[in-house]
């Protein structure tokens, strides 16, 4: 073979290595952890792209292929559950108020807008029911009660609506949805996760739905956690969701070591996202999932 040829193919060679590292490489980076991935998690949705907790932002999040979007339920002053994180209406809506001051109906009327920005939008604040009947079986969805304290019972009607869901994707099959179960983060058909900081609340959740999986919130006040509550955290609770800024390899270790898998929450930013896959975390929370 003359020196030309051989040259020719020891550059052949050279760059077939080249785009195996590559590959390797962007393989490594999107899949560093669990052999089931990394989960990303919209947080209230895309709500780095449309107002918070709306079908506007789950539904941005849904185009952008997350496996999870994340919202918050509460009550309203009939009862129902509704999609909306604060207790008030103050800081979503151009009303004022609790939420429990106004029934569904109200509620529903009302224009949602992006956080402090004042442009108007087209979206509505949207009902628990709504959201379950849009993505139940095709999207993860991983709900989150806020304060529970307040809303007597909120838990028992999580539960029902849950239940019902379960119910008709067992009679109308999965063919048009998510196998769910096939995924070691979830163990239901219908792609739930409930996460609440109030541990009472996820141990009653637990009792009413032992197939949906647990999430417990750590709140800053509660780093670090000793061995004992980490014990009986994971007594009822399939995740911990911790803040991004307090999570280190130590903490993280502690988790992976009792069986269990850690979110990160809120990823805003690339280096975060970096940080977070470095320590070994299953999964982000984040505004921006795209």
């Amino acid at each position: 073979m003359g020196k030309w040829k051989t040259s020719r193919v020891w550059r052949s060679i050279g760059l077939l290595l080249l785009m195996l590292c590559c590959m390797t490489l962007i393989v490594s980076a999107s899949n560093p952890n669990t052999p089931e991935g990394f989960l990303i998690i919209a947080h209230r949705g895309a709500s780095g792209d449309a107002p918070e907790n709306t079908m506007a932002a789950f539904e941005q999040a849904e185009r952008l292929g997350t496996d999870f979007i994340e919202f918050d339920v509460q009550l309203s002053k009939d009862g129902e559950l509704v999609v909306i994180h604060d207790d008030t209406v103050d800081r979503t809506t151009q009303y004022t108020g609790a939420v429990d001051d106004y029934t569904l109906n109200e509620l529903e009327n009302m224009d949602a807008k992006n956080d402090e920005k004042t442009d108007d939008t087209d979206e509505k604040i949207v009902s628990f029911e709504e959201v379950m009947h849009r993505f139940a079986g095709k999207l993860g969805m991983l709900i989150e009660i806020k304060e529970s304290k307040l809303y007597p019972g909120v838990e028992e009607k999580v539960a029902e609506v849950v239940r019902r869901y379960e119910l008709l994707l067992q009679v109308n099959g999965l063919e048009k949805g998510r196998n769910f179960t096939a995924v070691e983060h979830v163990k239901n058909s219908v792609g739930i996760i409930i996460q609440s900081y109030d541990f009472q609340s996820t141990r009653l959740i637990h009792s009413l739905l032992p197939d949906i999986p647990i999430a417990a919130l750590i709140q800053e006040d509660q780093h670090p956690l000793s061995e004992k509550t980490l014990d009986e955290l994971v007594s009822f609770a399939d995740y911990i969701h911790y803040n991004h800024e307090l999570l280190d390899e130590k903490i993280v270790e502690q988790i992976h070591h009792r069986n269990r898998k850690v979110m990160a929450w809120t990823i805003q930013s690339e280096q975060d996202m970096i940080r977070m896959k470095k320590l070994g975390v299953d999964g982000v929370i984040t505004d921006f999932p795209g």
